[in-house]
């Protein structure tokens, strides 16, 4: 008998090992939940001021708290590491309110993180600065872009489209009012054409005009022809189509002249026009000429994307440029307009002088993570901003068939432009217009 439940304790426990083998590789939230996250709060708490001391996180004590120190309470001088003000454990890590004490700034443990996830075995160790004096270290146990699961509660609101997840465990948003103009780079099957559609599904549930440039005869853009308001297809629709968007623009400055206002969200809901997001695929087809008498059409594009790049964020209308490349070699302007585009992502490249074009005027640091992104993580990508901050993340997938369905679903949100009438693609006489308008509904051509 004695020999039997040796076997069956024996067994037990390396069944639950076998269990939990099985959970760390293929349920890395539940292994997390039961094992990580218990292990790296004790190690946390046990080792804390000693990590924070040997990486340089401290400063000495004032002099009347070493005074105290020392004469009344009668103990050794420390030196002072961040205050800790709250713990708070997570699906995916560990997130640490600190206080800094005077002398430390958010960019000294942003340069230590890498010591504090290897002193305390996590994945990642991110640092956010949430108000003047206090930073969230966001600890992530496991690796999340392997299996991207985007957070509960994540829906397109307003102008802020949830595309990606962040290497945090938080949802990577597109903010228009924010960061109007982006640039997002790759190169092929790096999975930058899925951040596209993930953008397009969000953009295509709120009301807002949407404006499609695609110079490779509309293969990609065509699938969303139901929810767009515009479809220029080749380079000479495109510079026509650019020049409506300008005049549009011109326009709307009238308006908020006229109401004595600077920017269109100063207005009433009733005089406010719709926004306009132009989705703009291969920029580097719009540059290229084949012929000197493809000069004046480039002239014609080049100006008008500089000048909405420049100025239409006022009157809501916003760029998202999509390219292979996007440097000085495409020609005169090029430069220009891709210093206006604000938002940088830049996915799998093919090589560094790539990521530079762009990343290095925004974010210098990340060149060289995006320089490492394998190809067998498609949809991974380092999304900067002017701020010089940065972050890794990865797109979930989406389909094109997915996408495309989206689209059909909410046709009816599609406004009524009348300048842009003229470049409406042809949309199916079946599609539904399924649920409530929250704008006036377009025709259907036949």
């Amino acid at each position: 008998m004695t020999d039997l439940s040796t076997v069956l304790e024996t067994t037990g426990v390396l069944a639950g090992a076998g269990g939990l083998g099985y959970a760390k590789v293929r349920a890395p939230r539940v292994y997390w939940s039961l094992v990580g996250l218990p292990v790296t709060w004790a190690r946390f708490t046990v080792s804390y001021r000693s990590t924070m001391d040997v990486c340089g996180l401290t400063v000495q004590p004032s002099r009347m708290r070493a005074f105290i120190a020392r004469n009344v309470a009668r103990r050794e001088v420390l030196p002072v590491p961040p205050k800790v003000r709250r713990v708070r454990g997570t699906s995916t890590g560990l997130r640490v309110t600190l206080r800094l004490p005077a002398g430390l700034e958010p960019a000294d443990l942003m340069a230590a993180s890498e010591r504090l996830r290897h002193a305390w075995g996590v994945h990642s160790v991110t640092v956010a600065e949430t108000k003047p004096g206090y930073v969230e270290l966001r600890m992530t146990g496991y690796d999340v872009l392997r299996q991207v699961r985007m957070p509960r509660g994540t829906r397109p609101d307003g102008l802020v489209v949830p595309v990606a997840l962040r290497e945090d465990g938080t949802a990577f948003v597109r903010d228009y009012r924010a960061m109007p103009m982006a640039l997002t780079l790759g190169a092929n099957n790096s999975g930058k054409s899925v951040y596209q559609r993930n953008l397009i599904k969000g953009l295509a549930r709120l009301p807002v005009a949407l404006v499609g440039i695609d110079c490779k005869r509309g293969v990609e853009h065509s699938a969303y022809a139901p929810r767009l308001s515009a479809l220029a297809t080749t380079p000479d629709d495109s510079a026509s189509l650019l020049d409506v968007l300008v005049a549009e623009m011109e326009s709307r400055f009238d308006v908020l002249s006229l109401h004595g206002v600077s920017d269109m969200w100063e207005l009433s809901e009733r005089l406010r026009p719709v926004p306009v997001v132009v989705l703009v695929d291969e920029v580097a087809e719009l540059f290229l000429i084949s012929s000197k008498k493809d000069e004046e059409r480039r002239e014609r594009i080049v100006t008008a994307l500089i000048r909405l790049a420049q100025m239409a964020r006022a009157v809501g209308i916003y760029l998202e440029v999509c390219g292979q490349r996007f440097g000085s070699e495409l020609g005169r302007g090029a430069t220009m307009l891709r210093a206006q585009l604000t938002g940088r992502v830049v996915h799998r490249v093919n090589d560094k002088q790539t990521a530079e074009m762009g990343l290095a005027d925004v974010a210098p640091d990340a060149v060289m993570a995006a320089s490492l992104i394998p190809a067998e993580r498609p949809g991974t990508a380092v999304a900067a901003d002017s701020s010089g901050g940065w972050a890794k993340i990865r797109t979930p997938h989406t389909s094109r068939d997915e996408a495309k369905a989206v689209c059909r679903e909410f046709a009816h949100l599609v406004p009524e432009l009348p300048v842009l009438d003229p470049y409406r693609p042809h949309v199916p006489a079946e599609v539904p217009a399924s649920g409530p308008s929250l704008v006036k509904p377009r025709p259907v051509t036949e």
